[in-house]
């Protein structure tokens, strides 16, 4: 059934589409790239259709080719979790999850200790850089937990919370709030369209007139900068309620004017359809969807594949 596949030039073809470089594929295979190059042709010939668009200093894949690197890739990662399955177990697992740096910090990392407590063998590295991995692209990662309005119909994922943002201070800026306009605290986002409403929509829903009375604002260019500034009494920040919770259940914040919300995005877990049956990944997702309803909101998982 499978004697006529060009094993050998798929896994090139794989590598070389995965990294976007011939170069790069060679060094992870080990071979040269002539190597590589002489497999992608003879891969080519074999499936009588080009794979890649050759440029100077780079290559892109076809339409064909994004067709056969979606399904190979997927093919070839299921078959490594199924031998790394039958080798003797390691005494720990890593899992690697890239998400953004202020959800770490104020609601993953307080809540990774339960994590830990019931999965001891499994270390969770954490990647909080600012770029937006591409995981068809990147398989050094195993998952992501992303913000955003978008939807993402060629990964697997969990729907974790929708989130809306309040306003909250410290109770000694709250109740001076109720006598005289406060500092106002807000967030500086590298995409401005998920804070596009901001303090206007607070306070235009709230019949608040702060920001007709030019208010003094401090801005800050990460929540959790601008959570801490409200923690030390220095004003009232427009927040996040899921990034603001751990804060707010110990009495560091509290929210003025708590009935007004302004409506924002949501948070999902996503990985490539696949990798949500290997053991550490799996293990993560059935982790984050209990604390999602521990949380209130009960997680949705979707799967869709172009």
């Amino acid at each position: 059934m499978f004697a006529n596949l060009p094993l050998n030039a798929l896994r090139a073809f794989e590598s070389a589409a995965r990294l976007l470089s011939f170069k790069a594929a060679a060094a992870e295979l080990s071979v040269t790239p002539t190597a590589v190059s002489h497999q992608i042709r003879a891969l080519e010939s074999w499936l009588g259709l080009m794979l890649f668009e050759r440029q100077p200093r780079q290559v892109r894949l076809t339409e064909g080719g994004q067709r056969l690197f979606h399904s190979l890739h997927g093919a070839l990662l299921e078959v490594a979790q199924s031998v790394d399955t039958l080798r003797p177990q390691r005494s720990t697992t890593h899992l690697t999850l890239s998400t953004t740096a202020a959800f770490a910090a104020l609601w993953l990392v307080p809540r990774l200790g339960r994590f830990y407590a019931r999965h001891p063998n499994i270390n969770v590295r954490l990647d909080t850089h600012c770029e937006v991995i591409d995981l068809h692209q990147d398989a050094s990662v195993d998952l992501v937990v992303r913000y955003s309005l978008e939807a993402y119909p060629n990964l697997y994922g969990m729907c974790l919370f929708d989130e809306s943002f309040g306003v909250y201070g410290s109770p000694e800026q709250v109740a001076l709030a109720a006598r005289q306009p406060p500092t106002l605290i807000s967030v500086r986002w590298h995409n401005s369209k998920l804070y596009a409403h901001g303090w206007d929509a607070w306070c235009a829903q709230a019949g608040e007139a702060w920001l007709t009375r030019q208010p003094c604002m401090r801005e800050y260019d990460e929540e959790h900068y601008a959570l801490q500034a409200a923690i030390a009494g220095q004003g009232l920040v427009l927040a996040s309620n899921i990034l603001a919770s751990e804060s707010i259940a110990s009495g560091l914040l509290v929210g003025y004017r708590p009935d007004v919300q302004v409506d924002g995005a949501g948070y999902s877990a996503l990985c490539v359809p696949g990798r949500e049956r290997h053991p550490p990944v799996r293990a993560f997702f059935q982790w984050l969807g209990e604390e999602a309803r521990l949380s209130g909101v009960p997680p949705v998982l979707a799967m869709s594949q172009a």
